[in-house]
């Protein structure tokens, strides 16, 4: 595997590029990392990455502005030129553009969301991890965002949600229950789990993010990963 990174043209941003070498063009997945703009957390990002290229993905990570950089709008537009930088490259990199989707975790699951929103997007799935859908936790961010649920059109890609009954920070009805009514009233193919057990900002919920997160592990939310991958070869392939 090849790993490096690329400067964007948005400031503060940038591109980590995990490439496998493959005799096939494969799927892709760009990594929106969580972290309230304050950092680029480590078990959203290197570790999620490495773990998709064990199955066969192509896998980029979004560094988008944080701390006294943080930008809402910004973060959108370093988004937007990753996708466009992958497309541009897509031979090169081995990417099917036909399969590259944009995965996001917590606050990088509404920048996640508003992309695969964007008219003329080029994300061909989503996968959102407890997401923040509403501008309610703006002032702990230190952002000004917006309610990306009013941002579903009837050309909004399949989604796959995934979350936690114990997330206070991003409750169930306040976020991921709106995303998901606005999807279903759109006629958007999704597919949520509601873990009973785990909480917010758990990435992959196993062994190897919790390392770099407190020993936070759940077995059973750990199964979002796996069911993603069935969902995404009934859905995609």
């Amino acid at each position: 595997m090849q790993i490096r990174n690329v400067q964007l043209t948005q400031d503060y941003s940038s591109l980590d590029i995990y490439h496998s070498e493959s005799d096939v063009a494969l799927p892709a997945v760009v990594i929106i990392p969580g972290g309230s703009y304050q950092q680029i957390k480590e078990r959203d990002s290197e570790r999620v990455a490495l773990t998709f290229a064990t199955h066969a993905f192509q896998a980029f990570v979004v560094r988008y502005p944080v701390l006294e950089h943080r930008n809402y709008q910004q973060a959108k537009l370093a988004i937007a030129q990753a996708f466009d930088y992958i497309v541009a490259h897509a031979e090169k990199l081995g990417v099917d553009p036909e399969r590259l989707g944009v995965v996001g975790f917590s606050a990088g699951g509404q920048l996640a969301a508003a992309y695969s929103n964007q008219p003329n997007g080029k994300a061909k799935f989503a996968a959102l991890g407890y997401p923040v859908i509403k501008p309610t936790i703006d002032d702990r961010m230190g952002v000004t965002t917006e309610d990306v649920s009013q941002l579903v059109t009837d050309e909004t890609p399949a989604t796959f949600i995934w979350g936690s009954v114990n997330d206070e920070l991003t409750p169930y009805l306040e976020h991921i229950n709106a995303y998901t009514m606005m999807l279903a009233k759109h006629g958007v193919p999704f597919e949520l789990h509601e873990f009973g057990t785990g909480n917010h900002g758990i990435a992959l919920a196993n062994k190897y993010t919790g390392i770099v997160n407190r020993d936070r592990v759940d077995r059973h939310m750990s199964r979002w990963f796996p069911l993603f991958l069935e969902w995404f070869a009934e859905v995609m392939e």
